[in-house]
């Protein structure tokens, strides 16, 4: 009898299965079948226009894209300012939100209106926070310019490297606010009669924070720090709205889209160059995410086993 089947026995065995199929087929088809056919498309010099014939190359895209002449150092260096960008953001995302929790989580006056304000960005989308930023950022005109101008200062906000921290800081703002609400989820899952308990033993403050809130919250301290390194290795579509193709601010993202679409400055048209950039970055992607899964289960572990 342990063994017993749940679902049934006979025919009835079935049925779970046949439940799974849509979603599994869906799956294979949005998810699986892409991904595969990138990494066929990586091996071929396509270029996505129509009439043209495609020739198979085999790891020549890798070999120029990680080894050959002077792109391939600016595709480097673009990996190393994704992997920056990653550590940036991730870092101060990752406290922001976790500040902005404790803070909307201590219902005071007005703590519903700023919950709502600080998650708002979240919804706007990448394309219109960038528009936002680059029209408050713009030179002749702008706020900030017009701000600088006052205080007898030129500014060049988007212009040289310093655009690549601007981008880091709207990544930021933009997604906060989602960081803040898993964090104050796992906050308001957490008993009561614990911080009760503590408190006739006379911890306060810190010691509240340290010793119940943090280890309580490492579900919600996992699942940000995933979402924050994978989110932030992915991000390029902020790149493209305010700084657009400019070297010093590239990272690897965004050079799939300009290989893939010709907007890399010579106006070719090079998918199978971009599918194999694409793949690299999927493999960045699985390596720095399988880390963090295995150090964030390892704490998991440690607190809540």
């Amino acid at each position: 009898m342990a063994n017993r089947y749940l679902f049934g026995s006979g025919r009835r065995r079935v049925v779970p299965w046949l439940l799974l199929l849509p979603g599994l087929g869906f799956y294979l088809v949005m998810g699986v079948g892409p991904s595969l056919f990138t990494t066929v498309y990586s091996l071929t010099d396509a270029t996505g226009l129509r009439g043209l014939p495609i020739s198979w190359v085999g790891f020549e895209n890798y070999y120029e894209f990680l080894f050959e002449g002077a792109r391939s150092r600016d595709n480097l260096d673009a990996l190393w300012r994704t992997l920056k960008f990653m550590v940036l953001v991730t870092v101060i995302q990752f406290g922001v939100g976790l500040l902005m929790a404790i803070l909307v989580n201590q219902k005071l006056r007005g703590h519903l209106v700023f919950r709502t304000i600080f998650f708002v960005p979240v919804i706007l989308g990448a394309v219109v926070q960038g528009l936002m930023w680059k029209l408050f950022l713009r030179p002749g005109g702008g706020p900030m310019d017009t701000l600088y101008g006052w205080l007898g200062l030129e500014s060049q906000f988007l212009a040289g490297t310093n655009a690549f921290y601007w981008v880091v800081l709207v990544q930021i703002w933009a997604n906060a606010g989602f960081t803040m609400v898993v964090f104050l989820a796992g906050m308001q899952t957490i008993p009561a009669e614990l911080y009760e308990a503590a408190a006739v033993d006379g911890a306060r403050g810190w010691s509240l924070f340290k010793n119940i809130t943090w280890p309580q919250l490492t579900p919600a301290v996992n699942t940000n720090f995933l979402l924050n390194i994978i989110g932030s290795l992915q991000a390029w579509m902020l790149f493209l709205v305010l700084t657009g193709y400019k070297n010093g601010t590239q990272v690897l993202g965004y050079l799939v889209y300009a290989e893939g679409f010709g907007k890399q400055g010579t106006g070719s048209f090079r998918q199978g160059y971009a599918a194999a950039a694409s793949v690299v970055l999927f493999l960045l992607v699985l390596v720095l995410g399988m880390t963090a899964n295995f150090v964030t289960t390892r704490r998991e572990r440690k607190y809540l086993s």
